[in-house]
């Protein structure tokens, strides 16, 4: 079994082009794959392209836990890089349809490493839209309770959900101990990605990321935009963000109807091939 592996400041990626498959990928097989001591290791399984009605291409987007994820922004970065690497694509500019909307996506290969920007879509703070229990509000700033403490939360939707908690400090060890209990909170039906988020002034913040079904995350491009779409909506941040985390910095801008896109790096590790005994 063939992959190509790229990340996107440390938030890596395999792609498994569908064409190979004897078999469609099942989760435990996702799963082990994405396994950092028994597979290959990454943080989701990319996997495409797909014929699609409505873009150019189609993509899966899984999780390491074999789940499949609406969409993620560094994952449409990386496969963009890889349709354009792989000659799949020869224009710099083409869409990508996923679980949670369409992005156009724009690949800059004249930079190393090469920079790519991706549509994210409107930004939604509607419960309903993110998913959340309860009747249909916008989330922001309200009060959730995790193991007796109260904590303030704003929930977007980026195509797929996000829960923004602003903090004074965020540290990977309070976001792989709080992470988790948002994640599975009882208000998020289909769980949700989480991000404690530092304002650091009106063109910068920092964020500590727990990814849905995947765990503490060094980058995520939906994360981004989300943490930065809150910045805005509270009325620090304008309409450039420099969202800033441990693997670096991407980049979001919105437009004038929240829409946003997201600018970075994805750089090539190489290809690997798996033998079906790894899966036993």
């Amino acid at each position: 079994m063939e992959f190509h592996k790229y990340h996107g400041l440390g938030n890596d990626y395999l792609v498994y082009d569908p064409k190979n498959e004897d078999n469609p990928l099942k989760a435990k097989d996702i799963a082990r794959i994405c396994d950092r001591h028994y597979g290959l290791g990454s943080d989701g399984i990319l996997v495409g392209p797909y014929p699609s009605n409505k873009a150019d291409f189609f993509l899966k987007i899984y999780n390491p836990d074999g789940s499949e994820a609406e969409k993620s922004g560094n994952g449409l970065r990386i496969f963009s890089r890889y349709l354009f690497d792989n000659k799949i694509v020869t224009k710099d500019n083409f869409t990508v349809e996923t679980l949670g909307g369409i992005a156009q996506c724009v690949v800059d290969h004249t930079s190393v490493p090469s920079q790519v920007s991706v549509s994210m879509g409107t930004v939604s703070f509607l419960s309903t839209d993110v998913p959340t229990t309860g009747p249909e509000r916008e989330i922001l700033g309200e009060p959730v309770d995790i193991e007796g403490v109260l904590h303030s939360i704003y929930a977007v939707s980026m195509g797929n959900p996000h829960c923004v908690v602003p903090i004074n400090d965020p540290t990977p060890e309070l976001t792989k101990t709080l992470g988790p209990l948002f994640e599975g909170h009882a208000m998020f039906p289909n769980k949700t990605n989480v991000q404690f988020l530092k304002i650091l002034d009106k063109k910068n913040i920092q964020i500590e990321i727990w990814e849905r079904g995947a765990g503490y995350t060094f980058a995520s491009g939906s994360s981004s935009c989300a943490a930065a779409a809150v910045a805005k909506k509270m009325g620090i941040c304008g309409d450039s963000v420099s969202v800033h985390m441990p693997g670096g910095v991407l980049q979001v801008e919105f437009d004038a109807a929240f829409q946003a896109t997201l600018t970075g790096p994805v750089t090539y590790i190489g290809k690997l091939v798996l033998d079906k005994e790894a899966l036993n």
